[in-house]
């Protein structure tokens, strides 16, 4: 592993974060970042959803080290500082849902090789939902999970989703797979979006928060997801529908104003996990851990009670 940077002057993490650089075993660049290194509790394995980058999740780190444990992310392939596949950097891009295991195995492997406190514990986000679930199901080292706005399914109008699986799989076949998928494009969300029509957050602060990490460090920006994306989350959505929940005693925070993730295959997959619970935000949108602090209080202290009762 190499140092590589973290910009501290956004992130508002822990004053003891580090970033390094980390290679998958198909030879992608990632990042991962650090902080609390020597937290009694163990370590949070934290896994961001499409368009993220370590320093979102600085706030969160911050949360966790106040309740005793170390924190470790990742900016998945293809967004923030990790190698981008595309020669539009804009365009969030990936052949196959399994790539995104070899960046989890990499990342556990630097946790091993920084010393990381045990036990170890997971919790993600939106696409890190997805990409979580899938590495539970093939035995992923931690005692316990938390799940926020799990992207089991992309939130479409009925009519809308044969049309994208259609379109998704004819990129493949015309070489398209590079182009946005239909009603995207290169502009970052935070900063086209107004903050009262978002779709992510109902805190302002919070909102504040994300739009400046990409005003002052363009280079985490993302766009819309590419066509090859759009196939690949798809059918991973749909085969993960056909496997039984993991036997991880787990708890999923959901907002009653989620629009980004299908809340359907949430409740299913949750009324099926043994030792599973899902918790409902009535007044939260998608981003349950960047909602108001009451609400990112009562996520954190559910995860809390959940990692101890499993250490």
């Amino acid at each position: 592993m190499q140092d590589a940077p973290l910009h501290a002057d956004v992130a508002d993490g822990p004053g003891n974060g580090r970033a390094f650089w980390i290679t998958t075993r198909d030879a992608v660049r990632l990042r991962v970042a650090v902080w609390n290194e020597q937290a009694a509790r163990g370590t949070v394995l934290l896994l961001p959803g499409r368009t993220e980058y370590v320093e979102k999740y600085g706030r969160a780190a911050g949360d966790l080290a106040r309740r005793g444990y170390c924190t470790i992310s990742v900016d998945f392939r293809g967004q923030g500082l990790a190698d981008r596949a595309l020669a539009d950097p804009m365009a969030g891009h990936v052949q196959s849902f399994s790539q995104y295991q070899h960046d989890i195995e990499a990342v556990m492997q630097a946790a091993d090789q920084l010393g990381l406190p045990e036990p170890r514990f997971l919790m993600s986000h939106s696409m890190g939902g997805c990409i979580g679930l899938r590495a539970l199901m093939q035995g992923l080292r931690v005692q316990a999970a938390a799940f926020s706005a799990p992207m089991w399914g992309i939130s479409m109008a009925a009519w809308m989703r044969p049309v994208a699986q259609v379109l998704s799989t004819a990129s493949g076949w015309f070489n398209l797979s590079h182009r946005y998928a239909p009603g995207t494009g290169g502009a970052t969300y935070v900063l086209a979006a107004p903050f009262e029509a978002n779709v992510l957050t109902s805190d302002p602060d919070m909102w504040a928060y994300m739009q400046r990490q990409v005003k002052t460090h363009p280079a985490l920006a993302l766009g819309g997801p590419s066509m090859g994306w759009l196939r690949a989350a798809l059918a991973e959505c749909h085969d993960l529908t056909l496997l039984d929940s993991p036997g991880y005693p787990a708890i999923c925070a959901l907002g009653l104003r989620e629009k980004v993730v299908d809340p359907a295959p949430v409740h299913m997959r949750m009324a099926r996990w043994p030792g599973g619970r899902l918790d409902l935000y009535p007044t939260a949108e998608h981003e349950v851990i960047m909602e108001t602090p009451a609400d990112r209080a009562r996520f954190f202290d559910a995860a809390d009670a959940l990692f101890q009762a499993n250490a």
